[in-house]
């Protein structure tokens, strides 16, 4: 069933969505098709959305950001936190608004919970406890992962079958529903989603060679760290403190273990660019469960790949103006 299928009402609007791994051209390519079909960018990056964390999230530059609108950057300050909800809400107004000027809306970032919470919806679950996470986050780090699983399978063995025993948050969050709300997981996922409406979507997934998307995870990361990561990250420490839910995230952990003494530089760029090869994997386990995904075999800035995306959104438009 091609994406042009995806809804019945075939009056609705086409909307781009450019998924992938980190440091696959996403942003490239979300660039090329912006500039044809007269697109605006939404970002799909939790990460991006921060505030003044810029080296180390890969943001567009400020002349990319010049060459297109782009929406949902550096729109969060660095101590609050957006839940996949909440991010679902107004990324869906947003692209509300670029209908309404009938221009092409592109998704593009590698964030796969905010893309199925925009997407799909989210299930109606109870509120987050903090008091719970951490009690669960201190009994991981004692016993491990799967101990978190082995619970989980405890209290709903259909939900622990859809959970990696090593994603941590999911396995959190799966108990702390169990717990607060005495529903099962499994069960909150076949109730009360809201799928986006209004819109034809067409997925495109950048999927280029493995060892090919390593290398260039390892140079970026290396460009990052060139760039000044270890003296943004310290300046952010001072202004913000450790809490800044952004220094936990790739390449920003790294250099806060450096700056601590726990790491050299060196030691500090070899875990940064492991822990963005292991993120680039998870990301491709969890879009390949995307349904209807046009795959790109190669990078977002190779002009052969933006040419076959090209021609796919002009075939999805259905031979109208974009």
């Amino acid at each position: 069933m091609g994406p042009e299928h995806h809804n019945e009402d075939h009056d609705d609007s086409l909307l781009v969505v450019i998924l992938g791994p980190t440091a696959s051209g996403k942003t490239a390519l979300s660039l090329a098709l912006a500039q044809k079909f007269r697109g605006e960018i939404v970002n799909c990056d939790s990460v991006a959305m921060v505030r003044e964390f810029d080296i180390g999230t890969a943001k567009p530059s400020a002349a990319e950001l010049a060459s297109a609108p782009h929406h949902l950057f550096d729109c969060v300050d660095p101590t609050q936190y957006v839940t996949a909800g909440e991010y679902a809400r107004q990324a869906r107004q947003v692209l509300n608004e670029i209908n309404l000027r009938r221009h092409l809306p592109i998704v593009v970032g590698g964030t796969g919970l905010y893309l199925r919470a925009l997407l799909e919806g989210l299930f109606p679950g109870p509120q987050r406890s903090e008091e719970l996470r951490e009690r669960l986050r201190e009994s991981a780090a004692r016993r491990g992962s799967d101990h978190l699983h082995r619970i989980l399978r405890r209290f709903d063995r259909a939900a622990a079958k859809q959970i990696h025993a090593n994603d941590i948050p999911k396995l959190i969050r799966a108990i702390e529903v169990r717990l607060a709300s005495r529903q099962k997981m499994s069960e909150l996922w076949r109730q009360g989603r809201e799928p986006l409406r209004g819109f034809r979507i067409l997925r495109l997934g950048l999927d280029p060679v493995r060892g090919a998307l390593y290398d260039r995870i390892n140079q970026r990361a290396r460009r990052m760290f060139e760039a000044g990561l270890i003296e943004e990250t310290q300046r952010l420490l001072v202004k913000y403190g450790a809490p800044a839910r952004p220094h936990a995230s790739l390449g920003y952990k790294q250099a806060v273990q450096l700056l601590r003494g726990e790491l050299t530089r060196e030691q500090a760029l070899q875990a940064a660019q492991q822990a963005h090869r292991n993120y680039a994997k998870r990301q491709m386990t969890w879009f390949r469960r995307e349904p209807e995904v046009v795959w790109l075999k190669g990078f977002g800035d190779d002009e052969e790949i933006q040419q076959r995306a090209l021609r796919k959104v002009a075939e999805s438009s259905g031979g109208k103006e974009l």
